[in-house]
Order: structure tokens, then sequence, then C-alpha cells
């Protein structure tokens, strides 16, 4: 969510946003098949002893082959799709949302055309609103703006608690579209950015499809070009002094319903990050999706995220010391308009949408009666 540039290149239909890093995909080292010992061939029972003999070797040779194949393979498919079991910690829904998070009423570090407000003033304005199981935050979608007063009226809220190595859920119905927009689900630590590290987990802007999940730190993190995940990796440097702090980032391209108007065709979804010092791993899940895993949508008390498959997108430590590059971190939601993203002309002209930014932003209010977060609930495990 801080400074980021971006290279155009065309990727669905006609919208472009981001150069596509090819990966490759790397062999598979498979066990020899056994060589079986010469047989003696005789009639004589001592002979005849001998060939049973022979062709038990041979089995038996067979058997541990197979076996040490399968232990190999599961050691290379535990390390790409490792998991643990957690407890909650933390349930918001509703009403919990405001004793949960801060409303910051900060200026916008990626210079958008906002002005973020305070709880008081939020909830005075229905900016965000709740009831039991529901927790609403959005946009102004009144007002016309002056090109020299301030930005549109929107909010951006911080947890409350930290979290190193955990889960974090969310089971989120609606995000905000629009030409201009800019949501993100995000962690961070504000006071220690980017020596602390930055895991955007849902990001992307002016309606252009898919999500991108994405990691931003200090120097020495890197990740591979391919591993094994469902998106496509479209860039590899994580440290946010490199290519305009386009971080190391990979596009949920198997489920373009993943972010923006699609999303909430389908009435959203599920997204969970995981978080450890040996990995960070994001899911997606459809709403109507019947793979997507009970623990995780059902806010259970415990989850095993062993059993929740092959993640959207996998930041390994291979060539990144993850421990040292992420603090304890703060969950932050918010809606920012144009910015340093969004608002890059080459962007905003790629996303097929009109005028330029900050003009559109401005004149048009009605343009965003859809730009909210309707979030079911927030679920953290530890």
């Amino acid at each position: 969510m801080f400074l980021r540039l971006y290279h155009m290149l065309p990727s669905h239909g006609s919208r472009g946003l981001l150069r596509y890093h090819a990966g490759t995909c790397a062999k598979s080292n498979r066990a020899p098949f056994p060589t079986r010992q010469e047989s003696r061939i005789g009639l004589n029972t001592e002979t005849g002893q001998e060939i049973i003999l022979s062709s038990y070797r041979l089995s038996f040779t067979m058997k541990l082959n197979i076996v040490n194949v399968s232990v190999a393979l599961a050691s290379l498919a535990g390390s790409a799709l490792a998991g643990a079991v957690y407890t909650l910690s933390d349930n918001i829904v509703g009403e919990g949302f405001y004793s949960s998070f801060n409303f910051e009423a900060i200026p916008d570090p990626t210079d958008g055309r906002v002005t973020y407000v305070n709880q008081s003033t939020a909830q005075m304005l229905n900016l965000t609103y709740s009831t039991s199981n529901t927790f609403i935050m959005r946009a102004d979608d009144t007002t016309v703006l002056t090109p020299s007063g301030p930005g549109r009226n929107s909010v951006r809220i911080r947890s409350n608690s930290q979290y190193t190595q955990h889960v974090v859920v969310f089971d989120m119905q609606h995000m905000p579209e629009g030409c201009g927009t800019w949501p993100a689900v995000w962690e961070t630590n504000e006071s220690n950015w980017p020596a602390g590290g930055e895991v955007d987990i849902v990001e992307g802007v002016n309606n252009v499809e898919p999500n991108q999940s994405t990691l931003h730190t200090s120097p020495n993190c890197t990740m591979p070009d391919s591993t094994t995940q469902l998106g496509t990796t479209v860039s590899t440097n994580c440290d946010t002094a490199v290519d305009g702090n386009s971080g190391c980032g990979v596009q949920l391209t198997e489920d373009y319903n993943s972010f923006g108007p699609g999303f909430n065709s389908i009435n959203g979804g599920w997204y969970a990050m995981e978080r450890t010092n040996s990995y960070i791993q994001v899911w997606f899940w459809e709403r109507d999706d019947v793979s997507a895993p009970f623990d995780a949508t059902t806010g259970a008390s415990s989850i095993d995220t062993n059993l929740w498959g092959t993640p959207a997108a996998y930041f390994p430590n291979t060539d990144c010391d993850l421990a040292s590059h992420f603090d304890a971190n703060n969950i932050i939601i918010n809606l920012t308009f144009c910015g340093d993203w969004a608002g890059n002309s080459a962007v905003y002209a790629a996303s097929g949408c009109p005028s330029d930014c900050v003009t559109y932003v401005d004149n048009n209010p009605t343009a965003f009666t859809n730009a909210y977060f309707q979030f079911s609930s927030i679920n953290v495990y530890t």
C-alpha cells in the first residue's frame, strides 16, 4: 500500500497491469528402476530355491525403491504445502470491529485523492455501520469535490492487536469497485516500515482483475520464479527500494473472481493468510466453492492448514529470512482513490477508465455507490 510503480503489459482481456515473469517447472527426480539380479536356471531343488530367492530379492528391492520414492515425494510436497494447527484467538464480528480496530484519520501515504476520517465522523456520515453479523466501511458517494479542496471521504482502519506467526481468515461479502478505487486488505507495522515487512493479502486498482498478493520488505529478500501455487508470480524482488517498490507479487490468475466486480458478483468468499518464519501463503475460496475447508469457512475453534490444499500464493524463505524481515504487524483495511498506483496515468488509461483519475473521482460521486467493504467476520488463529 506504500508507493509502487508498475510496468504495463496486456493481461486479462484488453486490460493490463503488471509485467509477467514466466516461471519454469522444475523437473522431478525419480528413483531408478531396480536392477534385477541374474537368476540361475536349473531343475534340481537347490537351483529351484535359488530362483525363488532371486525373485524375492527383486520384489523386495522394488518395494524398497517404491517406499523411498514415496517418502521423497511426500517430503517435497510437504515443503511446498506445509501447514500447522492453530487455535482461534480473535473472532471479530459486527460491532466487534469498533473495539478491535482504530479508525486512522491520517494523510494517505500513497498520495491518494482521499480524506480518511475518524470513527465518529465515519459513523455520522454513514461511512461505517454494522449489524449483529456484518460490518461495512465505505467511501462518500454524494459529494462533488472541488479541485483545490480535500479528497473524497473514506475509511482506513488498523487492528489494535499485532500478530507474528498466525493465520487470519477474512469472510468478505463485498469489496470496493469502480474506476479510481484502490482497496487493500494487508498487514504491516506502520512505525517500522519497511523493515517490519508488509503482506498485501487483497489489493488492486480500477476494477482490474484478478487480485494480487504481494510482500514488501527491506533489502535481501527475493522469491523464486516458480513454486507450488495456483497463482502466477509477476515479480520476485521484495525490496521496496527496487523496481519502484513493486514488491514480490503473485496474481491470482486461477480465479479472476478474486477481485473487484467479479468478486462481488459471486457474493465474495474467503481470503486466508498464514504467516510463519518458513513461509507465507494466501488462499482464496469463492462463496460456493465446495472444496473450501470447513474449519476456515465456519470460524472453527481450531484449524489445520495442512488440509487446505495448494495456496493461491506461496512465499517461501528460500532466499528470504522471513523472521528478520517481518515484525509483529497490524491488520489494515482501507480504501483510497487514485494515488501512486490507481492514479498512475498509464495504469489508469490501461484500465479502460474515463478522463483522468483525479477529475473522475472529483466529479462522479455516484460512481462510488459500490465502493464499500462488507465483512461477515475476521478470525485470527495463533
